[in-house]
């Protein structure tokens, strides 16, 4: 009988916060940007530069502290973490280690089989990032790119609480969604505002000693996250039945090849030498202080979809897809305030919109249109001013360019031609080009009828209104 196993995993979640300068400078932290074009001699590691702390990057990290159960450690500091890698250029980092802002923390995820589970966090501490290596392959040479560096960081550490792939998944759209709704940060995984590394070891079912971990780096998506995780957990399975032994290391993924090969052996803390950073003073979090972050909390998904059944009486369904984007939640709300039409709304935002959005690759975040453009489309086809059709081309342009529908009506002569007698005539003349469809509908084809509304649409120009050419072409039939 083969042997069963059980994998345990944690997580390191580095998030970057959505400040616009660098934690411990004034540098600009916009993603992109020419190399080297967002730097100054403190994010540069210049010597006798000195670090003054941006106090929005406290406020984020005890926000997201907060929204995840943690206690607060109103005392603590910066430390040093000291390695030499060419895109790190004080070689040290500064980090938390022995004081971490967060401590003890938990969030709760939800499985598709209804399972709840409690996730508990170990630490959520402060940092700089990084500068990035810039490979060229064809001079075979590296360049470095310092924007980056001193890009502010919370890395959410958890506790190895985490037995699957979805479980790991659950805890990260938890944390994403809690993170966006504070607005601490877009958490784009492709651009790398969110990051996983991925500790994990297998066990013999039963057992109570864990086995031996190995960190997986270099996961920019959920769905790479979750090949990594049954990878590696394979790759360890096989390494114990074949008698070998699993060595602690770094991993790096490559998702096209869905494979993953040994980084570094696995160092511990005393190996980066970390002490005190001398340049910066300790932090005090004030009880005042620590009130007003908490006053500031927003209200998340759960509160919001409680008010949304009782304030908009839309379906459970839509309530739930809506609250699961900030973004899509606050177009929701604001064109709903403007218009009136909750369930009008929500059909817009989850019709029109999400499939755009999937067309386009874009995530909700992305969205430039306004919601006083949407409320005013809304209000069109309410009127009878455009049918429903007009109004789904206009709208892809409303996301494109944000256009003024109303003037764009005007513009392009889109209104709905609602004039009885200039329909009458359209209508008798497709009646008279298609006696074989006529025929169709007098001898019970329902169908046909709708193939006759479609040419008077098309001699329209789509824009007759529906209701009408129904109306006339039964009374014609």
């Amino acid at each position: 009988m083969s042997k069963q196993y059980e994998t345990v995993i944690g997580l390191e979640v580095h998030v970057e916060l959505a400040t616009k300068t660098k934690i411990f400078c004034g540098c600009s932290t916009a993603f992109g940007g020419a190399p080297n074009t967002h730097t100054c001699p403190v994010c540069t590691g210049m010597p006798g530069s000195l670090p003054v702390l941006n106090k929005q990057v406290v406020e984020y990290a005890a926000a997201v502290g907060l929204a995840t159960n943690c206690s607060i450690t109103q005392h603590c500091k910066f430390d040093r973490k000291n390695y030499f890698y060419p895109d790190n250029p004080q070689n040290y980092q500064i980090s938390q280690l022995y004081l971490p802002i967060c401590r003890n923390g938990h969030v709760d995820i939800k499985l598709e089989d209804g399972t709840e589970k409690a996730i508990r966090i170990h630490e959520i501490h402060m940092e700089e990032d990084a500068g990035k290596l810039v490979h060229d392959d064809w001079e075979d040479v590296s360049y470095v790119d310092y924007n980056r560096s001193g890009v502010p960081l919370i890395e959410i550490v958890s506790e190895p609480d985490m037995r699957s792939a979805e479980e790991v998944i659950a805890y990260l759209e938890k944390l994403r969604l809690i993170i966006q709704y504070l607005g601490a940060s877009d958490c784009k995984l492709q651009e790398g505002s969110m990051r996983a590394d991925v500790n994990l070891s297998v066990r013999e079912v039963g057992s109570t000693e864990f086995g031996t971990r190995t960190e997986t780096k270099n996961l920019n998506s959920f769905s790479a996250i979750s090949r990594a995780i049954e990878a590696e957990r394979d790759r360890q399975i096989d390494l114990i039945e074949s008698g070998e032994a699993v060595i602690q290391e770094t991993r790096r993924w490559d998702d096209n090849k869905a494979y993953s090969y040994a980084m570094r052996s696995k160092e511990d803390a005393q190996d980066y030498r970390y002490f005190p950073d001398p340049d910066l003073v300790p932090l005090n979090i004030s009880d005042e202080w620590l009130g007003e972050i908490r006053s500031c909390q927003p209200e998340f998904k759960t509160e919001k979809m409680a008010r949304y059944a009782t304030e908009y009486g839309i379906p459970e369904y839509d309530i739930n897809l809506i609250t699961d984007s900030k973004k899509l939640a606050d177009i929701f709300e604001a064109t709903t305030s403007l218009c009136n039409q909750p369930k009008k709304v929500s059909n817009w935002i989850l019709g029109e919109t999400m499939r755009i959005l999937k067309d386009k690759d874009m995530e909700p975040e992305d969205i430039t249109f306004s919601p006083e453009n949407l409320a005013k489309l809304i209000k069109l086809v309410e009127a009878g001013t455009i049918n429903g059709s007009v109004a789904k081309d206009i709208f892809a342009v409303i996301f494109d360019e944000d256009v003024d529908p109303e003037a764009y009506v005007k513009e392009k002569g889109l209104a709905q031609v609602s004039d009885e007698g200039e329909l009458r005539s359209v209508v008798e003349k497709v009646i008279a080009d298609n006696p074989q469809s006529v025929e169709d509908y007098r001898n019970g084809k329902d169908k046909a009828i709708g193939f006759l509304v479609g040419q008077t649409m098309k001699a329209m120009k789509g824009k007759a209104n529906p209701g009408l050419v129904n109306k006339i072409l039964k009374e014609l039939l």
